[in-house]
């Protein structure tokens, strides 16, 4: 026997007495599998938004926000496989869902003439006071994942969070944008300078964070900002 058999055994082995499970569905993850089962990949609810200039997300930012191209990954809706993999991803330290999930929506954007041609993956900044709490930022392990199928740099010292503010959860529209007035600032305005930036988070409701992020950013001479969410609720 190789020893890569013998440690494909154990691994096996230690997997029935701490079974790895989907992070989307909670079965059983065969050895090949990393946090999502394959049933589950094949079944998400995808928006396929990323072939569409005028979809339902880039019409969020209509009168808003200049935004090149918006998309999301896939539908939210409550008790789906998404909804599990998102309280996972904020709420149970799963970072590396995030990335996987990530991995897999870049497959999708790096076909995409609206995505493709970005320079810079720039994660929505969590305050260091959230992310010392959560123990990273959900938006950056996305990029990180969107990072390595789309061979795009992630930028995470360019655009930052410059005080803490409540969450945005159950707020009202108005509310939540007045909640995220004025709370980014660019570090480095040469960085982003003529380029093509894509601004990544994990869901987009009212879109008002991410306008918060856009409004910031074109500040910057000749940029074009697109934005990618995995979840559209």
């Amino acid at each position: 026997f190789t020893l890569k058999t013998m440690l494909g055994w154990l691994k096996d082995f230690i997997s029935l007495i701490y079974p790895h499970l989907c992070a989307s569905c909670g079965k059983t993850l065969y050895r090949k599998e990393n946090c999502i089962c394959s049933f589950c990949k094949i079944s998400f609810p995808k928006t396929n938004f990323h072939n569409e200039k005028d979809n339902p997300i880039s019409k969020i930012f209509w009168g808003r926000a200049e935004v090149h191209s918006a998309a999301a990954y896939c539908f939210f809706n409550k008790g789906d496989k998404i909804q599990h993999v998102m309280h996972e991803l904020k709420y149970k330290g799963n970072a590396q869902v995030g990335v996987e999930m990530g991995k897999l929506y870049g497959s999708d954007l790096e076909k995409s003439d609206l995505f493709s041609t970005a320079d810079f993956l720039v994660p929505v900044p969590l305050h260091k006071t959230r992310q010392k709490k959560r123990g990273y930022n959900q938006a950056e392990v996305i990029a990180n994942g969107l990072s390595e199928t789309m061979k795009i740099p992630v930028d995470i010292a360019t655009l930052i969070r410059g005080k803490y503010n409540e969450t945005q959860t159950k707020k009202s529209h108005y509310e939540r944008w007045k909640n995220v007035d004025s709370i980014f600032q660019i570090t480095d305005f040469n960085r982003f300078l003529n380029k093509h930036v894509i601004i990544v988070d994990d869901v987009i409701t009212t879109g008002s964070t991410m306008e918060a992020c856009v409004q910031t950013l074109l500040l910057v001479d000749g940029i074009k900002v697109s934005v990618v969410t995995l979840a559209y609720a």
